[in-house]
């Protein structure tokens, strides 16, 4: 019985392979741009492109692999802010297609971690960890900033970090980093543990299928390094079941 039990376990849990090096140096940048906007500026460095270094207090940028679907893969490394200049956005996007920053029909995913509160015209943005629905028109010429700032317009937050929801990020501090995309999860880890996880079922329909990027809006100095992409197995993992825990328990009595 006991090994029926685990043979279970190891069949829903997500597995994955042996992780590759990801090589940058065939990436895409995609800025906002309202006219006189300051774009990112993204550096690919290291001897395998795998680490790349956005120089710029730029208004919204993404650097992504244009034309790849990231789905059934996970993408880690290590973020950090590498100046005490600022207080704003870092993070990444999932599910992203190119140009979908001036795009009447975007629909993608953003990670972003603000360091403090901060309220602009565009409205406020909230110090700390969250996940948002880009879905909607983004070629509006304040549309894509303002949404992103202050959460209107066609950006809808979806879940805040369950420790890192209301906690910024530190000045010249390392974070590690793990991004699961499937048609059914997005899941994130930061330091190995789990701060976002968000299913289909909460969402309502399967997540569209599109790059890995990372974001930045109005933070220079911020370097993503070391980065390595691994698939994850099944492709399409599914969240475990509700009755899981209780199979757990049985488990343990026996």
């Amino acid at each position: 019985m006991r090994k029926a039990l685990l043979t279970v376990i190891l069949a829903v849990a997500p597995t994955a392979s042996l992780a590759g090096t990801v090589d940058l140096s065939g990436w895409t940048v995609n800025n906002y741009d309202s006219g006189g906007s300051i774009p990112g500026n993204w550096v690919v460095q290291g001897t395998e492109n795998d680490t790349v270094f956005q120089t710029q207090n730029s208004y919204p940028t993404v650097f992504f692999e244009s034309g790849s679907n990231a789905q059934g893969t996970s993408l880690s490394g290590s973020i950090t802010v590498e100046t005490t200049q600022d207080d704003d956005y870092i993070g990444f996007v999932l599910g992203y297609q190119d140009g979908e920053f001036d795009s009447s029909s975007a629909d993608f995913w953003l990670i972003d971690w603000k360091q403090i509160d901060q309220t602009i015209s565009e409205g406020t943005a909230f110090e700390g960890l969250a996940l948002s629905h880009v879905n909607g028109d983004l070629a509006g010429s304040s549309l894509a900033y303002g949404g992103m700032w202050g959460r209107t317009e066609s950006v809808t937050e979806v879940q805040r970090a369950a420790n890192l929801g209301d906690t910024g990020w530190s000045d010249n501090s390392t974070y590690t980093f793990d991004l699961i995309f499937t048609e059914y999860l997005i899941q994130v880890l930061v330091d190995g543990v789990v701060e976002l996880s968000y299913t289909s079922d909460e969402h309502g329909s399967l997540f569209t299928d599109g790059a890995f990027g990372f974001f930045n809006s109005s933070q220079p100095s911020v370097r993503y390094a070391g980065i390595t992409e691994d698939v994850v197995d099944p492709p399409n993992a599914i969240p475990l079941p509700a009755g899981f825990p209780l199979l757990l328990a049985g488990l343990g009595a026996l």
